[in-house]
């Protein structure tokens, strides 16, 4: 079963459930999917499925972050609820460690340097990290290992 098809069967299984809130969220995400469908002119593969997801991922982190800082928690449950429903379609997230040990073996494989390579770097590592971790740690970590520094969390 495909990923979106995983989604409409959810979807379908929500409705029957009255689940309000698994409902409303993945209405908006298999919009942003036939959005991003229309704007492709073709259906999705299930690696463009999980980017879609990805950024409607970031998008409820960045409203958690813009709520907190505005003092509405009542709103910032509601979007970690939703970003819940999301992550479930994402898969397991790399631990720190597997991060680091496949940002080393990548340094290694395109003979990186120093942070000049970095976009060497990125681009041979993101395909391998999709879905599993956010691009700006993944970012920071690669910067922090070309730079020669230690590990920071």
């Amino acid at each position: 079963m495909s990923l979106k098809e995983q989604i409409d069967a959810d979807y379908k299984a929500a409705m029957k459930a009255r689940d309000d809130l698994k409902v409303s969220v993945l209405r908006l995400l298999r919009s942003a999917i036939h959005n991003a469908e229309i704007d492709k002119q073709r259906s999705l593969t299930d690696d463009e499925i999980l980017g879609v997801i990805q950024s409607e991922v970031r998008k409820r982190r960045e409203s958690i972050e813009a709520f907190q800082q505005g003092g509405r928690q009542d709103l910032v449950e509601r979007e970690q609820a939703e970003l819940a429903i999301l992550e479930s379609y994402l898969p397991k997230a790399l631990s720190r460690e597997e991060l680091e040990a496949l940002v080393r073996e990548t340094i290694r494989e395109v003979g990186a340097l120093s942070v000049r390579d970095m976009g060497k770097v990125m681009s041979a590592l993101m395909p391998k990290v999709r879905g599993r971790a956010d691009g700006r740690e993944v970012s920071n970590l690669v910067r922090q290992i070309l730079e020669g520094g230690e590990m920071k969390e």
